[in-house]
């Protein structure tokens, strides 16, 4: 893994960390790799249940993408006519991604990160964090980070943020249900740790089927998801977990999961 991108496994939780506070963790080609790359071994590995993605120190979570000017003065070369660039598929790793994702928000989300907060299934984040996409202030339009903002942020909201670049607090995200929870930045990790407890002590199986199943779902028409629904459930309930849950539930003790 590069050295601008770490990865640890404690348990059930890998934790992957941008490790650029020089650049207040901006995400390049190098970091959205290592991301990916992290998202593939926690997947190939069964004993992960859950993923926490953070930024090093306390400055920011992920400042955005990085704008090292090129010679002519360009901020980054996009070729118009090749989707394959590497902010669009990092966010196509994760939407796919079968393990839970949890933003640890140490520090400002704002741009790219911001976009990278918003691609994650839950979030916990400091309260003074700033978040938002702020690339009019630089001449630009959140474009790539439109696609997972639009199925996140309410719409007048999402206008106001995107058309004056000015980011909110992380106190003021929580009516707009851009993070779950914000705590004191010296009880970030308790709270992060309380939250990845609930999901990893749950069904590693229905959860990893579940997530998969949520992205279909949603991009159906209610008929349609509903007929894929009733066609997943049934396959869950023959899973070894489905078992263990329901007979467990019956002699009133805790489930032994096996992921299985």
């Amino acid at each position: 893994m590069a050295d601008d991108l770490c990865h640890q496994t404690s348990g059930a939780v890998m934790t992957i960390t941008i490790n650029r506070p020089e650049r207040r963790n901006a995400l390049n080609a190098s970091v959205a790799a290592g991301i990916a790359a992290a998202l593939d071994k926690a997947e190939a590995d069964p004993s992960v249940r859950a993923i926490v993605l953070t930024g090093a120190g306390d400055k920011a979570f992920c400042a955005g993408g990085d704008l090292q000017l090129d010679a002519d003065g360009s901020p980054f070369t996009i070729d118009a006519a090749d989707p394959r660039h590497y902010v669009a598929g990092l966010f196509r790793r994760m939407r796919a991604c079968r393990l839970p994702l949890v933003a640890r928000v140490n520090g400002h989300a704002l741009a790219g990160g911001f976009g990278l907060l918003c691609a994650c299934d839950l979030a916990v984040a400091t309260e003074e964090a700033l978040l938002g996409p702020t690339e009019t202030r630089v001449g630009l339009f959140p474009m790539m980070i439109l696609p997972h903002l639009l199925r996140i942020v309410p719409e007048r909201a999402l206008m106001e943020m995107c058309l004056t670049g000015e980011p909110i607090t992380a106190r003021d995200a929580i009516p707009l249900n851009l993070v779950n929870y914000t705590v004191p930045a010296e009880e970030l990790d308790a709270k992060t740790d309380w939250l990845v407890e609930r999901i990893t002590s749950k069904t590693p199986t229905g959860i990893r089927l579940g997530k998969q199943s949520l992205a279909h779902i949603r991009e159906m028409s209610f008929d349609h998801a509903l007929e894929y629904a009733q066609f997943m459930l049934a396959n869950m309930s023959r899973t070894e977990d489905a078992r263990e849950g329901m007979t467990a539930f019956s002699e009133k003790r805790a489930p032994e999961w096996t992921g299985r």
